[in-house]
């Protein structure tokens, strides 16, 4: 018994120990948010108070201080994040991950961005204002490197903290603006459908301009009165490994005066980027005599995307424009060294990079370059024998001036301050929301256009000698589209089409009509517009779109096909309004349906690989609406029957059938068990929660929730043949900005403000998010600090 008791004390005495250790371990590694700290460099005391979320607002008597103390609160929530993102353009992944991630290191250090950002931050003047609050930035970073707990991150990677530069913030801007990779994804494909099958079977896949459909209408006062490989694969392969932000669509609208309840500008912004945990933006609210914004920054950049105050808001969408070019090069058949010009055969550039590693010996890669660019080939396995593809990107191409356009942006408080900013975005093509104190809202297409001739199809790898000159025709800034101030007053962007640019229709990748569609028709009839019906609206799940397709393709279906569920099925399609509601079970259905449509269509032709690969791009979604109309498309054909030619009602009946099968293996015979949030889930992945055993601890979720493909609450995800729809990218955040009472705006977050697993605001916000609810961006002074839940103050270092 004394023994028993003795061992019972042992192991009562052990838990205990394991609990105070761990105890000490969260209370050592979670961020600070309250007391006092010293900062070099800081010229008077800084005080930040942070609020119910967490969200720091930051009290300064000049901007560098207030820099200077944003970039050490960063730090202390995003860190980890921070670190992660500076890697991916420079190569080095491989470094924390180890051997399995020397592809995706290959493929980016191809890319050139980190080249690039070595010769802009060369080539900087250290004395723009810019650069200066750069600066003061990364040195509140890097003194939380040297003086700030070491988030736990780094412990179970095993890596080093290290000191952030400037070529780090080119860095990290260089892979947002890659992050928009849907050319990589798309035109290797396009080539190759083309070649293997011909180009009438191009014809029906919806990627060039559509003048039917809803697209956004340029409108400028002034102007008006006075007139065949696998690099697909290879770039999925390279970002999906990451569990890392992309960047993929957004909604925006502005709402002028004359719409709404209270006579003044509404602003409404939803970015759509790829879900990771933490989530892309760490709000913060900076106030000092000469600035004031609160602002949505992404880790390691020191100036906001988002951001507004008392005089002006603006947001972002993606603009979609092809700013990629790819070129097959042909090599000496003598020497491989040498590829063809006009001037004849003339020597690759070689380029060597390494690569470490983790857990082993650095990698040695060297890569071509061309007048092109740089050769694809060689940085993974399967495109290895290829012909030479050399990809010509504009962003690596043109001086970046990035941080002077979010610097302008940022430090304006007048239309005319902020679109002089706004040249000088180059690259991503960015459609920039503005909307003002004063009455102004505006649409700006922000990115380097160039003329295009209508006969060079900018979709295709162009063939040796064809294609566009490398010395393009450059368009001014006010031919981009753009709208000040229409007749309609409002403004909006959902990355659909945009009118004619300068006479011509611009080449993109954008995305179908259905939310602009949405969005228009609930503009158009209000004009009472306020804050709570504008927040309702931007949650909005209900598609334009997917009753057309319904009632398109209902017309081909034979009922005497059908089983008496199926019966019930399509009755109650037909009367389906589109809303992608937790319960709806018509949605379930919609999609079960839309991807056997698509399987028993595109893969008898394409295979298995090009099918998946088809399904990763935006034109897959424009393709759908017009495809349950167009009975002569010659996709209908299926090349593994006997028959000549396969009848669009076959395949119709065919997908259904399949649909109502695969609901019923997996929810049984009752339609009534086939709820959308059954299927349709979120859940915020960290890079280390890929490990099974830490996964509940980094990750947040999975939730059920509403919304779906293209409907406003854009919850996106992919088809597979599982029939879950497993969310993959949506509103990064929903912002809504009320000019007629400004300081009570409202926002939130997928998940929390923190990347910090330890911090009480790692995913505070993510039920809230689920539920389509919002909280304040508290803007007014007496309020934040008779609220504020800690207060950390920051004094200069002695």
């Amino acid at each position: 018994m004394r023994t028993l008791k003795k061992l019972g004390f042992i192991l009562l005495l052990l838990i205990t120990i394991l609990v105070i250790a761990t105890g000490v371990i969260v209370y050592t590694l979670k961020p600070d948010y309250s007391g006092e700290q010293e900062l070099v460099h800081l010229q008077k005391e800084v005080k930040v108070y942070y609020d119910t979320y967490g969200i720091p607002h930051i009290y300064g008597e000049n901007e560098q201080d207030a820099f200077r103390t944003l970039g050490y609160v960063h730090a202390q929530d995003r860190l980890w994040q921070m670190e992660l993102l500076r890697r991916i353009a420079s190569g080095g992944l491989s470094e924390v991950f180890g051997k399995d991630l020397v592809g995706t290191d290959k493929f980016f250090l191809s890319l050139g961005i980190a080249d690039a950002s070595k010769k802009t931050v060369a080539n900087s003047n250290r004395n723009d204002e810019g650069v200066v609050l750069a600066e003061a930035y990364l040195d509140g970073i890097n003194q939380f490197i040297k003086e700030g707990p070491t988030p736990v991150e780094f412990y179970l990677t095993g890596i080093d903290k290290k000191e952030f530069v400037l070529e780090d913030v080119y860095n990290t801007i260089g892979y947002m603006a890659f992050s928009f990779a849907m050319a990589h994804k798309t035109d290797p494909l396009l080539t190759t459908i083309n070649a293997k099958l011909g180009p009438e079977y191009l014809k029906d896949l919806s990627i060039s301009s559509d003048t039917t459909t809803v697209w956004i209408e340029n409108y400028n006062p002034s102007q008006k009165d006075s007139l065949q490989n696998n690099l697909t694969a290879v770039v999925n392969k390279a970002l999906g490994v990451l569990n890392v932000p992309l960047f993929e669509g957004s909604n925006s609208w502005v709402i002028a005066p004359e719409k709404t309840k209270n006579g003044k500008v509404i602003l409404a912004n939803d970015p759509h980027i790829g879900f990771a945990q933490p989530s892309v933006w760490y709000e913060a609210h900076i106030e000092t005599p000469t600035y004031s914004k609160y602002g949505y920054h992404i880790a390691g950049i020191p100036f906001p995307l988002l951001g507004h105050n008392r005089a002006s808001a603006y947001g972002i969408t993606m603009f979609e424009n092809d700013d990629v070019d790819f070129y097959y090069e042909q090599n000496n058949p003598e020497n491989d060294g040498q590829y063809l010009t006009s001037n004849g055969y003339v020597d690759y550039e070689i380029v060597e990079k390494t690569i470490k590693v983790k857990d082993t010996s650095s990698v040695e890669f060297t890569y071509k370059k061309s007048v092109h660019g740089p050769i694809l080939n060689g940085i993974a396995d399967q495109i290895q024998d290829e012909r030479p593809i050399a990809m010509s990107w504009i962003y690596t191409q043109m001086d970046n001036k990035v941080i002077d356009a979010l610097f302008g942006l940022s430090h304006s408080n007048t239309l005319s301050e902020f679109r002089a900013a706004l040249p000088n975005i180059h690259a991503p093509g960015l459609n920039i929301m503005y909307g003002d104190a004063e009455g102004n809202v505006g649409w700006f297409a922000s990115a380097q256009l160039y003329s295009i001739p209508d006969s060079i199809n900018t979709k295709m790898i162009y063939e040796v000698g064809k294609g566009l000159p490398i010395e393009k025709e450059l368009l001014a800034f006010n031919q981009n589209p753009q709208a000040i101030n229409p007749p309609s007053n409002y403004v909006y962007s959902a990355n659909n089409q945009p009118d004619s640019i300068a006479g011509m229709l611009y080449p993109g990748y954008y995305l179908p009509e259905n939310r602009a569609k949405r969005i228009v028709e609930l503009l158009e009839p209000k004009n009472d517009w306020d804050k709570e019906s504008v927040s309702d609206m931007i949650t909005d799940v209900t598609s334009a779109i997917d009753p057309v397709i319904v009632s398109n393709l209902s017309k081909y279906i034979d009922i005497n096909l059908l089983s008496e569920n199926g019966l019930r099925v399509i009755d109650s399609l037909k009367m389906w309004n589109g809303d992608y509601k937790l319960v709806s079970s018509e949605a379930t259905v919609f999609n079960r349906w839309i991807y056997h449509l698509l399987k028993n269509t595109f893969k008898d032709e394409l295979g298995e690989d090009l099918f998946n690969q088809l399904l990763t791009t935006h034109f897959v979604k424009r393709l759908i609406a017009p495809l349950s109309k167009n009975e002569n498309s010659v996709w209908w054909d299926n090349v593994n029957t006997n028959e000549e030619t396969e009848r669009m009602a076959a395949i119709v009946n065919k997908s259904f059938t399949d649909a109502i099968a695969s609901l019923e293996k997996d929810f049984g015979a009752n339609g009534e068990n086939w709820q959308w949030e059954k299927v349709h889930t979120i859940e915020h992945e960290h890079p280390i929660g890929q490990i099974e055993t830490l996964r509940s601890f980094f990750n947040v979720g999975p939730y059920p929730i509403e919304g779906g493909r293209e409907v406003i609450n854009n919850l996106a995800f992919s088809y597979d043949d599982t029939g879950y729809y497993k969310t993959s990218s949506g509103p990064s955040t929903r912002r809504v900005i009320d000019f007629s009472d400004v300081e009570n705006s409202i926002s939130i977050l997928p998940t929390g403000q923190s990347g910090n697993p330890f911090s009480s605001h790692y995913k505070d916000q993510a039920e809230m998010y689920v539920n389509g609810e919002f909280r304040k961006m508290m803007m007014n002074e007496t309020e934040i600090k008779n609220t504020s839940n800690s207060i950390l103050i920051f004094s200069p270092n002695q």
